[in-house]
């Protein structure tokens, strides 16, 4: 009868416990992604200096759902801000995958100061890229 009255308990536990822990995932799970619309299409810095290459990239960020109405109030700053640290990349950053990881990682940081200067708040919590091409030397 113990036996059978302390397995109960621990099923109960573990009831509680599992619906506390998804309720919270659920509370977290509160994102939204707005795309940096239309794509970004820049030059960047190609290894010779006589020919430019060029990246085609689709760009969505991810943030809170109560600060999407100030992201797109602000959409014009975001998308040149990632336009111009393109234009910077040169083209071995812009190939290669770790330098995409950096690129992606600057964008992200240069929004986040932006956007802390001008809110208060960070309000990007990612970038991501959904397309990314590019052409050049």
């Amino acid at each position: 009868m113990l036996k059978t009255l302390l397995t109960r308990g621990f099923i109960v536990l573990c009831f509680v416990f599992s619906g506390v822990h998804a309720v919270h995932a659920q509370e977290k799970a509160n994102y939204a992604y707005i795309g940096l619309e239309p794509e970004i299409v820049t030059n960047y810095i190609s290894e010779s200096a006589r020919k430019l290459g060029y990246v085609r990239v689709s760009v969505e960020l991810m943030m809170d759902v109560s600060q999407l109405e100030i992201a797109e109030h602000h959409m014009p700053l975001l998308r040149a801000t990632a336009i111009e640290i393109f234009g910077q990349q040169p083209s071995e950053k812009v190939k290669s995958l770790t330098g995409r990881e950096d690129i992606r990682r600057a964008i992200l940081k240069a929004l986040q100061d932006h956007m802390k200067q001008e809110t208060g708040a960070e309000v990007i919590k990612n970038v991501i890229f959904t397309k990314y091409l590019y052409q050049g030397d």
